[in-house]
């Protein structure tokens, strides 16, 4: 028998805790400005915990009418696939990159604590949450000091000679922190230009006047534009 104003105050109380992990991995995707922020991460998270007690309060209603075979994890299987579709509407194609990602699995996050919490594993919850905000911020510092060089990007360089060293123009573009990946090259034999098209991985930075001016060391360049 479910005692109404202790399962009405345990309710708030799950609700609150809720509201309180889905603020902290909301605030974190925010201070980043990406798309998924503070609202919608507190929706799910509330949500999934409600969803997760109306499991229970379902469960229990049941027997107490004398019906059996009552199952808790219906509702939750439910919330397992339907979040499915919310964290691929956060996944985006950018040009050559994929951005959302780890957004979505913040989603899957936010509504995995919020079934726990409504389960009323507290402990569990507190534990993924502070892992949670660890690897987004830690690690997020971590990835960008020792792997830079994330985007993937297109460089197009032209050259108003054809006779242009192509390995010195490569160990400079390295040696500017981007990673080459490949190399498309087209030469104009009119006007004697060669184009050269290299897609790379590039380091997170807006000034790029340092590899425009060790290009220019090599031969005369005459455009220089980074796309995605």
């Amino acid at each position: 028998m479910i005692d109404e104003m202790s399962f009405l105050y345990e309710c708030l109380f799950k609700i609150c805790v809720s509201i309180l992990c889905g603020s902290v991995l909301g605030i974190e995707r925010k201070k980043r400005n990406l798309s998924v922020g503070l609202r919608t991460l507190v929706l799910i998270c509330v949500s999934s915990a409600l969803l997760s007690i109306l499991s229970y309060y379902m469960v229990e209603m049941e027997s107490q009418k004398g019906f059996s075979g009552g199952d808790p994890t219906r509702i939750v299987a439910g919330v397992v696939s339907g979040i499915g579709f919310l964290g691929g509407g956060a996944i985006m194609h950018q040009g050559l990159n994929i951005k959302g990602l780890t957004s979505a699995a913040i989603i899957w996050t936010a509504s995995t604590l919020g079934l726990c919490i409504g389960a009323g594993m507290y402990v569990q919850s507190a534990v993924v949450l502070v892992v949670a905000v660890f690897l987004l911020i830690v690690l997020g510092k971590v990835e960008d000091r020792f792997f830079p060089a994330g985007k993937s990007k297109t460089l197009h360089l032209v050259f108003e000679s054809a006779d242009v060293d192509i390995v010195k123009v490569k160990e400079t573009i390295e040696a500017n922190g981007f990673i080459v990946c490949d190399l498309n090259m087209s030469h104009v034999i009119a006007s004697r230009q060669l184009i050269l098209r290299y897609l790379v991985k590039a380091p997170n930075k807006d000034d790029f006047s340092s590899v425009i001016a060790a290009l220019q060391k090599i031969d005369t360049l005459s455009e220089f534009s980074v796309t995605d």
